[in-house]
């Protein structure tokens, strides 16, 4: 039987996660994890913003924390949240408001993953300065409508204490066929920039996550593993352990600029508080090797 674990409002409820995102690539990954620690959950059935189904959802099945990898991110890209602003708001502002406040009213805790990208470099914050953005600094970066809203959103989620944010950036997982996994899509792409930034490996951070929500952990998290690593980095490796016939291209930020509709955010993200959290967490470069490309090396044939 699942331990109980403490509500907001001083009960005690066993442990049983209420996941939304089921759809979604992180929200699947979330139910194989939880499965796998044979740990009891449900998926969300309701709308984000649909307030009456998100009642109903928690009614049914009392959880003691919500897990939400629901959103907008456009498809194939984030430049579809600039042709479909509405819908965008409704996922990502009012939607998850909407869960925050309804799990609040109940004394539940919500995990958010939400983004890194609300940052770019800057004079503070140079590339490979190793000075990276903390939890506490305000959002710079507003080149797309998608980073506009997510940045919005965590600031008005400050207001409950109920929430734990998580500021994933590049997500990278084992499973190199998503199409949704950082590595596919600049494998698949006919010219890449070479910038470093920092990532969040899957694989590694996602049990890391249910791990917080059993802590009770809120506020928030920059959700990246320490440190930075390029495209090019990544690409090399990608062509030492998966395809050594593997090659690409690379073109600059201006160049980037003329194919794309809005501009794309490259930042590093200081990742010292969840590291002082969980010590055992890898440098990106590390967990690269360690949880991605060593488990893919078989592909190479050699």
């Amino acid at each position: 039987m699942a331990t109980p674990t403490p509500t907001l409002n001083g009960t005690h409820t066993p442990l049983h996660f209420l996941v939304y995102g089921r759809t979604g690539w992180i929200g699947g990954l979330l139910g194989t994890i939880l499965t796998t620690q044979s740990i009891p959950f449900t998926y969300g059935h309701g709308r984000l913003e649909d307030r009456a189904s998100l009642i109903a959802d928690l009614d049914a099945a009392k959880p003691s924390h919500v897990l939400n990898a629901a959103g907008v991110t456009g498809r194939p890209n984030v430049d579809w949240c600039e042709t479909h602003k509405v819908e965008t708001i409704r996922a990502n502002v009012i939607g998850t408001l909407t869960l925050a406040d309804v799990c609040r009213e109940r004394g539940v805790r919500v995990v958010n993953f939400a983004t890194g990208c609300i940052f770019e470099y800057d004079r503070e914050h140079e590339v490979r300065s190793g000075v990276g953005f903390r939890e506490e600094d305000v959002p710079n970066f507003v080149g797309s409508f998608y980073s506009k809203t997510k940045a919005m959103v965590e600031d008005l989620l400050k207001n409950y204490e109920n929430v734990c944010t998580l500021r994933v950036r590049m997500p990278i997982s084992s499973d190199l066929l998503n199409p949704r996994n950082f590595i596919t899509k600049i494998t698949r792409y006919e010219k890449v920039v070479n910038i470093p930034n920092s990532m969040t490996i899957l694989d590694e951070l996602l049990p890391i996550s249910i791990e917080m929500a059993k802590r009770n952990l809120t506020g928030i998290w920059n959700f990246t593993n320490p440190g930075v690593v390029s495209h090019n980095e990544i690409l090399d490796m990608y062509k030492q352990y998966v395809d050594p016939n593997f090659s690409w291209k690379n073109f600059t930020l201006q160049e980037q600029a003329k194919v794309i509709v809005a501009p794309r955010s490259n930042n590093e993200l200081d990742a010292s508080k969840l590291k002082k959290e969980f010590p055992e967490l890898l440098p990106i470069k590390e967990s690269l090797i360690k949880y991605v490309f060593e488990p893919n090396k078989k592909t190479t044939g050699t």
